[in-house]
């Protein structure tokens, strides 16, 4: 009875066992008797409607086929274009691999996600600024992390951010794991990290919560707002001082590698 309904509030299981059962709880008691019985309290979050049911599975499958670099490209897709399909002559790719996360966010200095504390009423002595571009990060595993500031989420920007991390992770094979973003996906982002020796593991749909870089970018907002800055470029130096600080800590991807990567298979 309770599976068919839910999710339910307080009053309304309070409702339910009047009328069904002739039986009234004591608001205190209720969610003692609750959690007994194995129900949860939680803020009901919205199922993405594009999310596959078994995303994790679907995930798993796709490291394993870009660890095994047996086959053609690994980021050639059936119909696209045979030319260009071959790693720079001054990319090499056999010192090992590096295992990263990428993905762009929009932090802002006016982001008022954390408490602070305040003798008098809350609140800002001055403007805040405002920055209209995207921080474009790779939150390396194993390797170096490295984030740059684009106007716009582009292809062409996106591949610009691909070059830093191959320059920053010199001699290794990258696998970058990433969402579906148009610019993501676009035979010229996958051609490019091809090039660029770089294997893309594409998220399943609707799946942000198994890139762990999404936490990397929550840790980061919370720990710098809100700030105040002279100006943007100010906040942008910020921005890369904090994520460099923040992505030495490999935490945020424990869990992501114990479910996804088998560590005695990994080079």
């Amino acid at each position: 009875m309770l599976r068919d309904g839910q999710p339910w509030k307080s009053q309304e299981i309070q409702h339910l066992l009047k009328e069904e059962f002739d039986v009234e709880y004591h608001p205190d008691y209720l969610g003692k008797f609750l959690r007994e019985l194995g129900l949860s309290y939680a803020k009901p979050r919205p199922k993405r409607p594009h999310r596959p049911e078994n995303p994790e599975e679907i995930l798993d499958e796709r490291v394993g086929d870009a660890l095994d670099e047996d086959g053609g490209p690994h980021n050639r897709e059936k119909g696209d274009d045979k030319e260009g399909w071959t790693v720079d002559d001054d990319v090499c790719t056999d010192g090992g691999t590096v295992l990263g996360f990428f993905d762009a966010s929009q932090p802002q200095p006016y982001d008022n996600s954390r408490r602070v504390w305040y003798v008098d009423d809350p609140h800002v002595e001055r403007p805040l600024v405002k920055t209209e571009d995207s921080a474009v990060g790779f939150y390396a595993l194993n390797g170096e992390s490295t984030v740059r500031w684009k106007k716009t989420e582009e292809k062409e920007r996106i591949c610009e951010v691909l070059e830093v991390v191959r320059e920053q992770n010199p001699g290794k094979r990258i696998l970058l794991v990433l969402d579906k973003h148009g610019s993501h996906v676009c035979e010229y982002t996958r051609k490019r990290a091809h090039q660029l020796g770089i294997s893309l593991i594409f998220l399943p749909s609707g799946s942000p919560h198994l890139n762990p870089i999404e936490q990397v970018w929550k840790y980061l907002k919370w720990t710098m707002a809100p700030i105040i800055v002279e100006d943007e470029d100010e906040f942008h130096e910020l921005v890369k001082d904090v994520f460099e600080q923040v992505t030495q800590r490999i935490s945020f991807a424990k869990d992501w590698c114990q479910k996804f990567l088998d560590l005695q298979k990994f080079p």
